[in-house]
């Protein structure tokens, strides 16, 4: 299974250490496309790589995916570009948020295309998707 991992970047890095945690968990059901989101050392700056590059890398991930895992508690432009491209073309998504720290988009919870989880630990997530992933 490839697995598309959405993550904050740019918007900020305040969830780094919770988007690595979520990875290494992905990764015991599939290959982690986006594995470098969670890397500790990434800042807000991003990688090395050109706008242009990063966009065809990301969406040619995108289409490679068969599913998303999106961690929404901070927001962010790019993950939310990431999550219309991937409902374009019929990829499964899946976002998580804190419920007592964020606020959603209408845009995602309006649209019941996403499947969308508040939590309050990351043991709640790690069970949701043990349930999604085991499917």
């Amino acid at each position: 299974m490839n697995i598309y991992f959405c993550g904050s970047i740019r918007g900020g890095r305040q969830d780094a250490a919770l988007y690595h945690d979520m990875i290494v968990f992905l990764k015991q059901y599939g290959d982690v496309l986006t594995e470098h989101v969670g890397d500790l050392r990434l800042t807000e700056q991003g990688n090395d790589g050109t706008a242009d590059a990063i966009w065809q890398r990301d969406t040619e991930w995108l289409r490679q995916s068969n599913i998303v895992i999106a961690e929404c508690s901070t927001p962010s432009l790019g993950v939310g570009y990431e999550l219309a491209y991937a409902e374009a073309r019929g990829v499964p998504c899946y976002l998580f948020y804190r419920r007592s720290e964020t606020q959603l988009s209408a845009m995602l919870t309006g649209d019941d295309y996403f499947h969308i989880f508040p939590y309050e630990t990351k043991e709640d997530i790690f069970r949701e998707l043990d349930t999604i992933l085991e499917r």
